[in-house]
């Protein structure tokens, strides 16, 4: 059955999706752990993602919902790259279609492991028209493709805007369809290019026996845009879009993921993410923050924040499900990842030493 796994690996997102036709995406790796500290209760993701191959050397899709660090985090050391050869050693793990955010090739300035995967996103998008899907079409990239001599003609079937869904995947052959929810073309053009303002945001929709299982991934995505997400999503008629029965909580459960005030003791969410948390979510739905454990106090100003963190809870209780944290699943002692399973009753979550625990979700399916 299909799987959905995301990693104990500090404030930082992973997701690893296996399908049952062995197809596999992977959104974002960030490789946060460091070997040389004994303490460090964050997972090798390098070794997990290369253990959930058992071999293989090719995802079908990598993406990155944009270029910060804890979403790409030693993605040059451990992925073949077709840009430079010295990225082409025989043990490297390639990418047979690489997803980007629009910025992510427009993006000036950049360095590390940004630069490196914007290098490979360009290459991908200009020289070799292939091997890429870009989200948003700002005007931006139509200059961008021109001032290289590429007729911006020539790579609209590597663009995808919000509304659209993804044409590397589909239902009937896949089990799953994913749908663009964000970035907007508009966000895209702003030159300041702001990472968080521009990822990609997504719904994913399992089919297994006629049952429907809604995933949404939300990146780092603040809440002034994930209310323009709402707000367009549902002036276009698409409400079941932003049905959800497994929400990837946006940034590491950040306040300002929700509202403009951390509140005292809950974050109260502006009134368009109100509906999409309250009234979208299905029963039994989980709540997955992808995040270090949860603060007792307010010492901080980063994510996560126990405001944002109670409300989530409450979200997770109204509808019977569970808001869980990944560097505390099972245990903030010992984490390790999170696997779901999406099955024709809904989806579970695997026990490791074998089963699944009753948790159960997933909305009925509806015709069309």
């Amino acid at each position: 059955m299909p799987a959905v796994t995301f990693f104990p690996i500090g404030n930082a997102d992973t997701c690893f999706i296996e399908l049952a036709n062995g197809r596999r995406v992977l959104f974002d790796f960030a490789d946060m752990h460091n070997p040389d500290d004994k303490d460090d209760k964050r997972c090798d993701l390098e070794k997990e993602i290369r253990d959930r191959l058992n071999g293989d050397k090719e995802i079908d899709v990598v993406a990155f919902t944009h270029l910060d660090t804890d979403h790409c985090n030693r993605a040059k050391e451990v992925f073949w790259l077709q840009h430079a050869e010295k990225y082409q050693s025989d043990d490297r793990i390639k990418i047979k279609t690489m997803w980007v955010p629009a910025t992510a090739i427009l993006e000036e300035g950049v360095k590390g492991q940004a630069r490196t995967l914007r290098t490979e996103a360009r290459y991908r998008f200009v020289e070799k028209g292939e091997g890429i899907r870009v989200f948003g079409r700002p005007d931006a990239l139509d200059d961008f493709l021109k001032e290289r001599g590429v007729d911006p003609a020539k790579r609209r079937n590597l663009i995808s805007d919000a509304g659209t869904l993804c044409p590397e995947f589909n239902q009937a052959a896949d089990g799953v369809e994913f749908f663009v929810l964000a970035p907007f073309a508009d966000h895209c053009d702003d030159d300041t290019y702001k990472r968080n303002d521009t990822a990609i945001f997504m719904q994913a929709t399992f089919k297994v026996d006629e049952r429907l299982t809604r995933l949404i991934l939300s990146a780092d995505c603040p809440h002034e845009v994930i209310d323009d997400i709402v707000r367009v999503t549902r002036k276009h008629g698409n409400d079941e879009r932003l049905m959800w029965d497994i929400n990837n909580v946006p940034h590491h459960s950040s306040y300002l993921s929700l509202g403009p005030d951390k509140g005292d003791e809950k974050t109260e969410p502006v009134e368009r993410l109100r509906w999409l948390y309250e009234e979208q979510g299905q029963d039994g739905g989980l709540l997955v923050s992808t995040s270090s454990p949860i603060p007792d106090n307010d010492d901080s100003d980063q994510p996560p924040h126990r405001q944002a963190a109670n409300y989530y809870k409450g979200v997770a209780s109204e509808l019977g499900g569970q808001f869980l944290v990944t560097m505390q699943h099972p245990s903030q002692k010992s984490p390790k990842p999170l696997t779901i399973e999406i099955g024709s009753k809904g989806y579970s979550v695997k026990k490791l030493a074998g089963g699944s625990a009753a948790i159960i979700g997933g909305a009925a399916p509806r015709a069309g």
